[in-house]
């Protein structure tokens, strides 16, 4: 039995314009991508150290608990958030929500947060080699974690490093939608 999500992307009849097809599955697999990130995350809220050897103490459980839970379901949320940039609901916000249900979302409103968004996941996830284990990121110059043997390094690596795809994937995913929605008012107005 094969998933049929491989051979063809969900039907969307709810945009204005066609999505590209590259984007609706892109946009469709980031959460799938960055689960898991979020799941190897888990056991660290339990002080379970996934092979990784601390030189110092882990925070409370009443701090590491709420926190690991709540960032790993942030990330799920907000990559399922990116989804409104393939379907309808990214163009007009849904009935149901007070207020502003029925009206028609800016362009703007979703590239530039998309944007600035992926610009900054890239920032947080982009980490430079400079030399033995050491790492250029956005805080400075750190030093690789080190493991307890190279299958919990393998595993860490494996889980991990597919969120440094999430930045760019983001303004993607954005860049499609502003052309997709800017040649459609470029149509209804010309």
């Amino acid at each position: 039995m094969t998933l049929k999500i491989f051979h063809r992307p969900p039907s969307v009849d709810d945009t204005e314009r066609p999505v590209p097809r590259w984007a609706m599955r892109l946009a469709y697999a980031l959460p799938l991508l960055l689960l898991p990130s979020c799941l190897w995350r888990l056991p660290f809220a339990l002080h379970f150290e996934m092979g990784q050897v601390q030189d110092g103490g882990m925070p409370a459980y009443w701090l590491s608990v709420p926190y690991v839970l709540g960032l790993s379901v942030l990330t799920e949320v907000i990559a399922i958030l990116t989804i409104g940039l393939v379907r309808g609901w990214g163009e007009a916000v849904p009935a149901w929500i007070p207020v502003i249900g029925g009206r028609r979302v800016r362009p703007m409103a979703a590239v530039v947060p998309a944007v600035l968004g992926g610009l900054i996941l890239t920032a947080l996830f982009t980490a430079v080699p400079v030399g033995g284990d050491r790492h250029l990121t956005l805080f400075g110059v750190v030093d690789s974690v080190a493991y307890a043997n190279g299958a919990w390094k393998a595993l860490a690596t494996v889980c991990v490093t597919p969120i440094a795809a999430w930045g760019p994937i983001t303004v993607a995913l954005a860049i499609a939608y502003h052309r997709r929605r800017s040649s459609s008012a470029v149509a209804v107005t010309g």
